[in-house]
């Protein structure tokens, strides 16, 4: 009950969230060589996401090491992992609500791609292969959407015990959040202290024009 109460408040953050996004995206709108090696390499896994079996194995891994990740971000440990195209789970020592729903915000291979070409850089100047990295970060994250997407249709205890609504604000919240911060640091229009501003903004107009409805 706790958690659905909050849900329910945190909605006009959500609203704000979203309208901060998209005014991100606008104004990222002019950076054509980076959007369009990104959307290829969207385009690219969509048509294998439709077209050829889906490499759930693949998935389940990274949903699964995602819990692992951030059990340890926590403070936790891990006795036990499994993964397989079925399913998989952990046991660790420590449980909350971020650990729980991690995996469905948290684009492990799109990070693990960021990590790769940053090291790369960092060794041997990659800058000239730049290009791959847009459309390889554009695959993997659309990865990450597409199958959450795919396994949420199915029943998932992670979000079952968190509370459906809970869950969904959430996960909502991750996603934005990981792109109010992603999109800046990707295209250099705008920085993430003022996507973050923005989002502060459009929640509080959000909450006036509410308020004004009383």
């Amino acid at each position: 009950m706790v958690k659905m109460v909050l849900a329910i408040l945190l909605l006009p953050v959500c609203v704000g969230a979203a309208l901060a996004l998209w005014r991100v995206l606008q104004t990222s709108g002019k950076a054509d060589t980076i959007w369009v090696a990104f959307l290829s390499g969207a385009a690219c896994w969509w048509v294998i996401y439709l077209l050829l079996p889906k490499p759930m194995w693949v998935y389940v891994f990274g949903h699964e090491l995602t819990h692992v990740i951030w059990t340890w971000l926590m403070g936790g440990r891990v006795k036990k992992f499994k993964a397989t195209s079925t399913g998989g789970h952990v046991v660790v020592t420590k449980n909350n609500f971020l650990i729980a729903l991690a995996p469905y915000f948290f684009p492990l291979y799109a990070m693990l791609v960021v990590l790769i070409f940053a090291a790369g850089n960092a060794l041997w100047d990659w800058r000239p292969h730049i290009v791959w990295f847009h459309l390889l970060l554009g695959a993997a994250y659309a990865f990450h959407v597409t199958l959450t997407w795919h396994i949420l249709q199915s029943h998932q205890t992670d979000i079952s015990e968190q509370g459906y609504l809970f869950s969904s604000v959430v996960i909502f919240l991750g996603n934005i959040t990981v792109l109010l911060v992603g999109i800046p640091l990707l295209v250099s229009t705008v920085d993430v202290a003022t996507a973050f501003r923005w989002w502060g903004e459009a929640m509080w107009m959000f909450l006036q024009k509410l308020g004004s409805l009383r």
